[in-house]
């Protein structure tokens, strides 16, 4: 008997509105760092940051797409309080943070969605990246540099870009799910 339905089957944008259903993962500030977990088909425990350090953002991934770091493509989520692992957020998409982490001599991209979540207030007026204040890049960028840090990882930032670009990127993690 299956309790829970398997998050990565779900559909990753409503087509009638064009909103994101966005699966969380690790809630915002949250030491530990959560992973959905295919095999068991459960929310496991990944990692746990070391103290003073947590996720500012809730963040998640997008159902039934393949990212070219090998996972679903990564949401960072902005909505006003945190959500918890395994949760579905519609969201819409703003933006995305564009980078690459390097393992070794190996490059990967590993870009994040930026989204809104649709029932909050906070950020309810929030309708592009470019709305967000200029520091607020500079500490999610410092956050992903200090967290690859952590795994022996560096991590570049490579820009930011509209939802436009995000859409693209969702559609090649689909076509490669």
């Amino acid at each position: 008997m299956k309790s829970l339905a398997d998050p990565t089957k779900l559909k990753p944008i409503d087509k009638k509105d064009g909103l994101l259903q966005v699966i969380i993962e690790t809630p915002a500030g949250s030491r530990n760092k959560f992973a959905y977990d295919p095999d068991q088909g459960i929310f496991a425990l990944k990692k746990v940051l070391p103290v003073g350090m947590v996720f500012p953002y809730d963040f998640g991934f997008l159902p039934q797409t393949i990212a070219p770091d090998g996972d679903p493509i990564d949401v960072l989520l902005l909505m006003d309080e945190p959500a918890f692992p395994g949760c579905a957020v519609r969201a819409r998409l703003i933006g995305v943070i564009e980078g690459e982490q390097l393992d070794g001599k190996d490059k990967i991209r590993n870009d994040r969605l930026i989204a809104v979540a649709e029932a909050n207030h906070q950020y309810a007026n929030i309708q592009r990246l470019k709305d967000l204040p200029s520091e607020w890049l500079e500490e999610v960028q410092d956050f992903f540099v200090n967290y690859h840090n952590l795994e022996g990882k560096k991590y570049h930032l490579l820009g930011c870009k509209g939802a436009d670009t995000g859409l693209k990127l969702i559609k090649n993690a689909q076509k490669a799910a």
